[in-house]
């Protein structure tokens, strides 16, 4: 018995079109459902993305055929990194500039992989980095 990698991950907004809109411009990111004023949620290759707004479910009781969701909510900044195919960091550089989206910071690692960092439109910090950076191969 092990876990076998994650499934979902959850970063929260405020605003939600704002967020769909933004990540709806990514290749391999795609809309799986949606709630007014609650979430957004994303395919992500085999993980999901999810995206709440925290004023909901920090404070509004969700339930599943009675059974009760538990409260979350997050402030601030949250980060995540996104996994993309090793040799293509510039191909993303090229799409962010032509979507206006600033490249914060550039890092090459000990191991010679590199990140890039960006922010969505809540101020969630994100990056693109080959999975090779863990060993994992893509």
């Amino acid at each position: 018995m092990e876990v076998t990698g994650i499934l979902e991950t959850c970063l929260y907004a405020e605003n939600l079109s704002e967020a769909e809109a933004f990540y709806s411009k990514f290749p391999g990111i795609d809309l799986v459902s949606k709630e007014k004023d609650r979430h957004v949620f994303f395919r992500c290759g085999s993980s999901m993305l999810l995206i709440f707004n925290p004023k909901h479910t920090a404070n509004e009781q969700t339930d599943v055929d009675g059974q009760a969701i538990p409260l979350h909510g997050a402030s601030g900044a949250g980060h995540v990194a996104f996994s993309i195919q090793t040799g293509f960091l510039n191909k993303w550089k090229e799409l962010l500039q032509r979507e206006g989206i600033e490249i914060e910071s550039e890092v090459t690692w000990p191991n010679g992989h590199i990140s890039i960092y960006f922010r969505d439109p809540a101020g969630n910090s994100l990056e693109l980095v080959s999975s090779e950076i863990w060993g994992i191969k893509n």
